[in-house]
């Protein structure tokens, strides 16, 4: 990750310095936000200078406008903009234009333009010195935006722009000079080709008049019976005047209508975001009357029928690690369980002998988990919530620990909601999607899902009123082991450990052993439930599920183990394993992407993995959708620093949690505002948690699901943390920034969350005892 005054993250500073750290780096490439525009609260951008004097720049974001900046120089450079994710429209002294995915546009700085995302933007911008476009341009200088189109070069920019972004952190000067003179070529060539300027034919005001004439084209480009006279008559302009333009220009008024509404479509069919809307629509959407001709045309114009075009471009290889969602997949499959609409809490009161946590009237609403109030491997916006609560509400919320199968008779035999979750037969799966994948399990052959996340997460629930900017607490008032089911068992909880292929240690091991899986079952006396004594051990062995696939690793959630194929042995003698009950996962739904894998947390929370998050805390999550959507999952009896192995004591639990919701704009505690990433907070301390990588989603791109496994690291995490625990503490406490450091170094721990869960987790822990009360206004 790139560090340092060339990299600006806006949720690492302090609130009230946000609005001005984005204005000084937009104006690096000579650009302007809209005033008002609230962008600064969450935006990142790198921007990189290189030696010919152009500058590269990386921006993420969410929905904004941006524009020239003035004064603007005479001659004025241009910018290249490419959009990597968003749709939106671009604007030139009454010429509008709209872009998709994909789309490669060129400014003259030296205009009047405002460009606007419509929703969550990755772009990649360069900015060229005027000196070094001039003799390579000419007359053909773009006078307002332009959307490049299909060429050689236009694709062949978009491709290196592409791979600069994509390399942008570890991208060295000589990376940039040995890439700058062919990236500037190509652009330059794109422009010439497709500007619409005269080569010497049009006199200057016929120039100008076609340019009329291409922007009322351009307003009206959906109605399929758009004429000729229409477009004269918007022009100012008669029928005959505007045919001789197209004839000087080269063209025809059919064919590059023809042309213009194929582009569009070629855009819409590019967008992800755009998966859902049928071919048929795209093609009248801009102005195709027939869908068969439709397809005959965009064949011809790219030699590809527009169903190949959208399915290359959903199922595009991608650097597969083993781990990790390879990039969108379908929506989350609701056939496999029925959805129940919500309930009123007696109707949610779980079959099985309740936990030591009081009685049901301890709890406004009690949720159980079973197959249709979970969700398998997999988190979205999507998923229909199970229970629809106020803010204020005590919610009892029962989990299951994906671990289940590690020994059905000890997890789940006799427990009716584990039995109805983890049901599978060689006919059906009770929860069939484990995971974020697809559900042919095209990929590896999994199963549905293939693994691609793991954790059985009971919801989500709705927070009434809960909106993005909002902040959710989750207050955990109360954890408890689940007890066993099986009359056999009476009196005891278990938990397993899987020290797995995922783990730190799997490709270290000692000399003379080759990595290898063990699996350690751990038990529970309710009697003392605040500690765990290990009970067997065994090693993996190729295991073949009930549909008969075998699994030579732990790569698929559930699995259930035969343990005649296992041999048991003790372990771990006389090792006593004190409590620290926690729920790994306590996330709310993500917007950047509609099916997220549930392996990588971020600052949405999830999969965060921080035993401090036990009972007496609270967990401060920012809402990004309606609803919020909160799923808990992932219980943990205990847990060390690091997750070393890839789990901790993984064990089903119940919680009572209270959900308390702060809305944007009012007077927030001081310690959620202008919060970007989970913050934990005990009646001790203050744990600011940080990723590798806050937010993956956003910051990765298409393949983010995937490249967090393989980009993240300790280092990045640190340094997120660093940031996160000074934007705190200035904005909490009103220090200085040196101030703030001074302190991070003499009295704050940075400690390794985990390293088991893609995206690392590196997180500080800030005595509150340092502060006298009065000092943080807002403060419980």
């Amino acid at each position: 990750m790139a560090h340092g005054p060339d990299h600006l993250d806006l949720s690492t500073l302090p609130e009230a310095s946000r609005a001005d750290a984005w204005r000084t780096g937009l104006a690096e490439l000579g650009l302007s936000a809209a005033s008002g525009d609230n962008a600064a609260l969450t935006g990142v951008l790198g921007v990189r200078k290189l030696a010919s004097g152009m500058r590269l720049g990386r921006l993420t974001g969410p929905a904004q406008e941006i524009h020239a900046s003035p004064p603007r120089s005479r001659p004025a450079p241009l910018l290249a903009i490419l959009t990597l994710r968003s749709r939106g429209v671009l604007s030139s002294e009454g010429h509008v234009q709209y872009f998709a995915q994909n789309d490669l546009a060129v400014f003259d700085q030296g205009t009047e333009w405002f460009l606007r995302w419509t929703g969550d933007a990755r772009a990649i911008l360069l900015e060229f010195p005027h000196e070094s476009v001039s003799t390579r341009l000419g007359r053909h200088r773009p006078g307002r935006p332009l959307v490049l189109g299909s060429s050689v070069a236009a694709d062949m920019a978009r491709s290196m722009l592409s791979v600069l972004g994509a390399q942008f952190d570890t991208l060295t000067q000589q990376d940039l000079a040995a890439s700058e003179g062919t990236l500037l070529d190509a652009i330059c060539s794109a422009i010439v080709r497709e500007t619409d300027c005269d080569d010497g034919s049009m006199t200057p005001v016929q120039v100008a008049h076609f340019r009329r004439v291409a922007a009322a084209i351009d307003t009206r480009l959906a109605m399929p019976d758009l004429s000729l006279a229409d477009v004269s008559a918007m022009a100012g302009l008669s029928p005959r005047y505007v045919q001789r333009l197209f004839e000087l220009h080269g063209d025809s008024f059919t064919r590059y209508i023809r042309q213009k509404r194929l582009l569009r479509s070629r855009a819409d069919l590019l967008d992800i975001s755009q998966n859902a809307v049928s071919i048929a629509q795209i093609a009248h959407r801009w102005g195709f009357a027939s869908a068969s001709h439709f397809s005959r045309s965009f064949r011809d114009a790219f030699g590809i029928s527009p169903r190949e075009m959208r399915e290359d471009n959903r199922h595009a290889p991608l650097p597969y690690a083993f781990r990790g969602n390879p990039g969108e997949v379908s929506h989350p499959d609701r056939a496999n369980r029925t959805r129940q609409p919500a309930r009123e809490p007696a109707d949610l009161v779980g079959g099985l002998p309740g936990p030591a946590l009081g009685n049901d009237n301890s709890a406004d609403f009690v949720l159980p988990a079973r197959a249709d109030t979970v969700h398998w491997g997999h988190f979205s916006r999507s998923i229909p919530p199970v229970l629809y609560v106020p803010s204020g509400s005590v919610v009892r919320v029962e989990t299951l620990t994906q671990h289940g199968g590690d020994d059905y008779a000890r997890f789940i035999e006799g427990d009716p909601g584990a039995e109805s979750v983890f049901r599978w037969t060689r006919d059906a799966k009770a929860v069939d999607r484990r995971g974020a994948g697809p559900m042919d399990a095209s990929i590896f052959g999994r199963g549905a899902g293939e693994g691609f996340g793991v954790h059985i997460c009971t919801g989500p629930i709705h927070v009434n009123g809960a909106e993005p900017g909002d902040i959710l607490e989750v207050e955990i008032i109360e954890i408890a082991p689940r007890p066993s089911g099986n009359p056999l068992f009476k009196g005891k909880a278990f938990g397993s450990n899987a020290s797995a292929w995922w783990g730190y240690q799997y490709n270290d091991p000692l000399q003379g052993t080759s990595p290898h899986e063990t699996v350690t079952i751990f038990e529970v006396d309710l009697e003392r439930p605040d500690e765990a004594r290990a009970l067997y051990q065994y090693d993996w062995t190729p295991q073949t599920d009930p549909f008969g696939i075998e699994h030579r690793t732990m790569d698929y959630p559930g699995l259930p183990v035969d343990h005649g194929s296992v041999e048991h042995r003790q372990t771990l003698p006389g090792i006593v394993v004190p409590a620290r009950p926690h729920f790994g996962f306590v996330g709310v739904a993500p917007r950047e992407a509609n099916i997220v894998d549930s392996i990588p947390p971020g600052y949405f929370g999830g999969n965060v993995d921080n035993w401090r998050a036990g009972p007496g805390s609270r967990i401060y999550l920012p809402v990004a959708v309606e609803g919020a959507l909160l799923s808990i999952g992932d219980g943990h009896f205990s847990q060390g620093d690091g997750e070393i192995n890839g789990t901790g004591l993984e064990m089903s639990l119940t919680g009572t949690v209270r959900l308390r919701l702060h809305k944007a704009g009012t007077d927030m505690p001081a310690q959620v505002r202008g919060l970007s990433a989970p913050i934990i907070e005990t009646s001790d301390e203050w744990v600011i948690q940080s990723f590798s990588f806050e937010n993956h989603l956003r910051d990765l791109g298409r393949s983010a699901q995937t490249d967090v496994y393989t980009r993240s690291s300790v280092d990045h995490a640190l340094r997120n943390a660093f940031r996160q625990g000074r934007r705190f503490l200035m904005d909490v406490y009103d220090l200085t920034e040196d101030d703030a450091h001074a302190l991070l170094s003499v009295a704050a721990d940075f400690s390794v969350t985990q390293v088991a869960d893609g995206n690392f987790g590196v997180h500080v822990t800030i005595r509150r005892s340092l502060f006298s009360p009065s000092e943080t206004s807002g403060t419980p």
